[in-house]
């Protein structure tokens, strides 16, 4: 990765493509399954957030894993609310371009800032995409973003090994005139 590839602008976009989804979530929809197969949308919600709580905390000088990457108990009405201040948080956090070449612990490890972020753009842009195929299949999603997180995905992802401690399925295939949404789903072990 580019030692000057600076990722909060991808991700701070992300989590505003994210909350603007959120923001249309129709609640009955919450316990219906997603394409992240072990999380229903509400526990998907609370995985993402935490998620972003949990790279804001790195941000904020703490060990990714003191901090679980899941949210207590969110009202049901509350969920896009949950997501801007999460956004809020992440921003304030990262906002020192100085942390992006400092060494942060993630759960997979000691790297830079920048590479920190960078998986926690392909994490949010991804579970986007699975929060979309719930509240509005339909809905237009940036396609720069979903591009930059396959770009990042196939580069600090090969498609073997997978499962166990990979947290990822298989590479799953995808038709040949298929657009990067599913292009990025498909590498990260989605059925598209």
């Amino acid at each position: 990765m580019d030692r000057t590839f600076d990722p909060r602008p991808l991700l701070l976009s992300a989590l505003d493509q994210l909350e603007r989804l959120v923001g249309r979530l129709d609640t009955a929809r919450l316990d219906r399954e997603t394409p992240c197969a072990e999380y229903d949308l509400r526990a998907l919600l609370g995985h993402t957030v935490g998620a972003v709580h949990r790279i804001a905390y790195v941000g904020e000088g703490g060990r990714g894993l003191d901090v679980a990457a899941s949210t207590g108990e969110i009202a049901d009405t509350d969920w896009g609310g949950a997501v801007g201040r999460a956004h809020r948080r992440l921003a304030a956090a990262w906002a020192d371009e100085a942390k992006l070449d400092r060494e942060v612990e993630v759960p997979w490890g000691l790297v830079p800032g920048r590479i920190a972020l960078s998986g926690y753009v392909m994490e949010v842009v991804t579970h986007t995409w699975d929060i979309a195929q719930v509240i509005d299949p339909a809905a237009e999603l940036d396609e720069r973003l979903s591009q930059a997180a396959l770009d990042i995905a196939q580069e600090v992802l090969p498609p073997e090994p997978r499962g166990g401690e990979v947290p990822f399925g298989a590479v799953r295939p995808v038709p040949e005139d298929a657009d990067v949404h599913s292009r990025l789903a498909g590498w990260l072990g989605r059925t598209v």
